[in-house]
């Protein structure tokens, strides 16, 4: 398992981050950073990319659902807090659980222990593999699958030469530091493609095996697709 979890937690009740700085203790192998004031722990999680963050939703500054649509791809998150009715629009934001107020030290691990399984899998999910979250599901797709990727606002659509797509909640950003440039390429602030399935290609588009049109090249990405695809 994952050791030393990097992790800072939010809130604006002094007791309530008391509370997570003794759990945290307790369990052991965890290093916590605190902030009262929500703005400054945003910035430092922007700074530090913790590996958890556990955040409370109702504070008085800003609402902890702004932070956690704002915080970096590679930082999970727990929300702690006493509105439950936030539960559902937590989940969606792809939180790894929610701890309602007060919570108990077990239910607290129970809580820790699903982040690092989450944070486990990323660190060792295979290079051949991409792992992205569709709704509730966990979906494993290979590499050798993708046939290109389609950013749509705060969401990508990846299509697979299987057949059909999976949407999950990201940015095309995140997903191209991820994938392999040997494999992959963009081509556009909308559009990354599979090198493999380039049938042909000109300075303003490409068309790509298993897709009936073709995709365009944007002009500040022309120069990087004809040294990659070749002049």
């Amino acid at each position: 398992m994952v050791r030393n979890l990097r992790c800072i937690a939010i809130d604006d009740e002094p007791m309530a981050l008391l509370i997570i700085e003794q759990f945290c203790r307790r369990k052991g192998g965890i290093e916590l950073t605190t902030f009262s004031e929500p703005k400054i722990g945003l910035e430092e999680i922007r700074r530090s990319e913790p590996d958890l963050v556990f955040l409370d939703i109702q504070m008085n500054s800003i609402n902890g659902l702004e932070i956690a649509d704002t915080l970096p791809e590679k930082s999970c998150f727990i929300f702690t807090t006493a509105y439950a009715q936030y539960a559902i629009e937590g989940f969606n934001l792809d939180a790894v659980d929610f701890l309602h107020k007060p919570f108990s030290y077990e239910r607290f691990v129970v809580a820790v222990e699903k982040a690092l399984r989450r944070i486990e899998s990323k660190r060792n999910l295979s290079s051949e593999c991409l792992m992205v979250k569709q709704e509730y599901n966990n979906v494993n797709i290979p590499l050798s699958d993708i046939l290109y990727i389609e950013a749509m606002g705060n969401y990508v659509k990846i299509f697979r030469k299987s057949g059909g797509h999976v949407l999950t909640r990201t940015n095309l950003k995140n997903i191209t530091d991820i994938l392999p440039v040997r494999d992959f390429l963009r081509i556009h602030r909308s559009y990354v493609i599979s090198k493999s399935s380039v049938v042909s290609f000109s300075r303003s588009k490409v068309e790509i095996d298993g897709y009936s049109g073709e995709l365009p090249i944007g002009s500040q990405y022309v120069v990087t697709v004809m040294d990659n695809l070749g002049k």
